[in-house]
């Protein structure tokens, strides 16, 4: 599907990261989309290194982990059509916070920090409106990571275990 195309400009006003934006401001920001494909098995990003681009899952899915304090990894979610990643790393400029693999082929849009920044110098209320749709987001992925470690820690000790559970 070509950056541009009616089809892909369909797809990605239904993701989080596009929502709201005008016909207009959404056709700036997807000219400055670069489509990636990527084969099973590839490390799209690595955790640790430094980040200068996020980007929008359009097909295909992909594995994310972290590195555990012993070694190990853990794995902590699967991404899909629709999703959207590596965008931490344009809004607090850290290295990647985790490491994603193609479990399958995968096309992306790449969108780079610079492209993002020009974005704002030509559009700064769109350029507010995918800041608050990339919080919205981080939003939603806190309160899921706090109910998993809520009920990681139910699992493991019980409910006595939580502030405000029941005594034991």
């Amino acid at each position: 599907m070509a950056v541009g195309s009616p089809e892909l400009k369909a797809f990605l006003v239904e993701t989080p990261f596009f929502g709201g934006l005008s016909d207009a401001s959404l056709d700036l920001l997807v000219a400055k989309l670069v489509e990636r494909h990527v084969e099973a098995g590839t490390t799209v990003i690595t955790e640790g290194e430094p980040g200068r681009s996020m980007y929008v899952v359009h097909s295909g899915e992909l594995a994310v982990s972290k590195r555990c304090a012993s070694g190990g990894t853990i794995a902590l979610n699967r991404l899909g059509p629709g999703d959207f990643f590596g965008e931490m790393t344009l809004i607090e400029v850290q290295h990647r916070s985790a490491t994603l693999v193609a479990q399958s082929r995968v096309t992306l849009y790449e969108l780079t920090a610079r492209d993002l920044y020009a974005y704002y110098k030509a559009d700064v209320h769109a350029y507010a409106m995918v800041l608050q749709n990339i919080n919205r987001e981080l939003c939603r992925r806190l309160r899921h990571a706090d109910e998993r470690i809520a009920e990681l820690v139910n699992a493991a000790n019980g409910p006595a275990a939580t502030p405000g559970g029941p005594e034991a």
